[in-house]
């Protein structure tokens, strides 16, 4: 009597995740032309900081919403 269940309750999470996209751990970034790549010195301070180039200061943890981690140091 339980195997149905099991069975429906199976199919209907698979049926739920057939949408999800699952993103990369860690993201591949190149420095720009004529700059040479600094690896960072720290882990990430957060979720959503990614290790990215700056024209003027260089490289440095930087979040779409929270800006530069530590700013320009």
């Amino acid at each position: 009597m339980r195997l149905p269940v099991l069975a429906l309750s199976a199919a209907a999470l698979a049926a739920i995740l057939t949408g999800c996209v699952v993103a990369p751990a860690q993201p591949v970034y190149a420095a720009p032309p004529g700059v040479a790549y600094v690896a960072p010195t720290y882990v990430s301070p957060g979720v959503g900081f990614v290790w990215s180039y700056h024209p003027r200061y260089g490289y440095g943890w930087h979040h779409p919403r929270y800006g530069w981690h530590r700013g320009w140091r």
